[in-house]
């Protein structure tokens, strides 16, 4: 059975070469179009969380537009895609685990 082929996928190449440039990548599938993004960096995260005090929808809005690396287009225009991709978002915030001590 041949592998169906997502609206926006890339070649293997392709992620590497992201990889390569921007390190840890990620994936999301929605409806079968998928878009490929990179890890948000410390700028991209205030950036998103200025605009997403005012509009929640606009936190999400800010990550996918500036981590967006490629693929579907469809995801981050079309509400029903954009509200799935939503869904997925808050797995691409990770953080080191952080250890108190008190002296």
């Amino acid at each position: 059975m041949a592998k169906v082929k997502l609206i926006g996928e890339v070649t293997p190449e392709q992620v590497l070469d992201w990889k390569k440039d921007h390190g840890k990548l990620f994936g999301i599938i929605v409806d079968g179009h998928i878009c490929y993004l990179k890890k948000p960096d410390r700028k991209i995260l205030s950036y998103a969380s200025v605009a997403g005090k005012t509009d929640n929808v606009k936190f999400n809005e800010t990550i996918l537009k500036n981590c967006f690396l490629g693929g579907s287009e469809a995801i981050q225009t079309d509400d029903d895609l954009f509200l799935g991709a939503c869904t997925k978002l808050s797995e691409i915030i990770q953080f080191k685990e952080a250890e108190l001590v008190n002296f």
